[in-house]
């Protein structure tokens, strides 16, 4: 995968899913989390577009002539894109990987800085777990310094190095955040996963059921208390 679609994989799988199905449709918290789990589970970009253009292909195949209904969220294709990550493997298996692209332009370390010192500004604002929060602002604030060092010869495996780094700053962000927040406020973000979840449990694993669930209670969570996701996933494209 190309540092481009790397960082992209967010947005291109958004606009894949909004042109097979023909509308604009924003995706909701539980398909974000989706695609979270597939890009922790190391699922190729190119394996969750081919995924998305084969479930709308079979769906379409099944409509009769009429007033065709919608597919309404990118769970539906759960199924077919992990089929293709499958094959995708089976394919390259033996074969070298491809050589890393250079880093494009929208990524340069000013903007990777930006974005982590919005962040750690934002945290320092928050209601909930403060000492956490700070630790991880500092620690932010340290990475947007050694961002600006960088240079473009090595961004790119520079940039995949930070993105490991924020995974783990989130991860211990996420669970001070769940041990400090209320029970009730968890207990009504699972059933809140579970009500969302529903209409798609035939269509998933029990594993990406529960890793789904999982990320959903996460995002929720940070929404609920207007805290960043650190990730170089969600940084501004503008």
């Amino acid at each position: 995968m190309t540092v481009f679609n790397y960082f992209n994989y967010f947005t291109e799988i958004e606009d894949r899913f909004q042109q097979r199905r023909g509308t604009l449709l924003l995706l909701s918290t539980l398909d974000w989390a989706l695609i979270e789990t597939w890009r922790d589970a190391g699922i190729p970009l190119e394996a969750a577009l081919r995924g998305i253009d084969t479930a709308f292909e079979r769906y379409e195949s099944k409509q009769k002539r009429g007033r065709a209904r919608r597919i309404n969220g990118l769970a539906w294709c759960a199924q077919a894109v992990m089929e293709a990550a499958e094959e995708l493997r089976e394919a390259c298996a033996g074969t070298a990987a491809p050589a890393s692209a250079d880093c494009e332009s929208g990524f340069e370390q000013e903007r990777v800085a930006a974005h982590l010192e919005a962040a750690a500004t934002a945290l320092d604002g928050a209601s909930i777990a403060p000492e956490a929060c700070a630790l991880t602002a500092a620690r932010l604030r340290d990475l947007a310094t050694e961002c600006r060092l960088l240079t473009s010869a090595t961004a790119p495996r520079d940039m995949e190095a930070f993105e490991r780094i924020l995974t783990v700053l989130e991860e211990k962000l996420f669970a001070a955040l769940t041990a400090a927040a209320p029970e009730s406020l968890l207990v009504a973000l699972k059933e809140h996963a579970a009500r969302e979840l529903a209409p798609y449990r035939s269509r998933m694993g029990a594993v990406q059921l529960r890793q789904v669930e999982h990320q959903f209670v996460q995002k929720q969570l940070l929404v609920h208390y207007n805290l960043p996701r650190l990730s170089l996933f969600y940084m501004s494209q503008q």
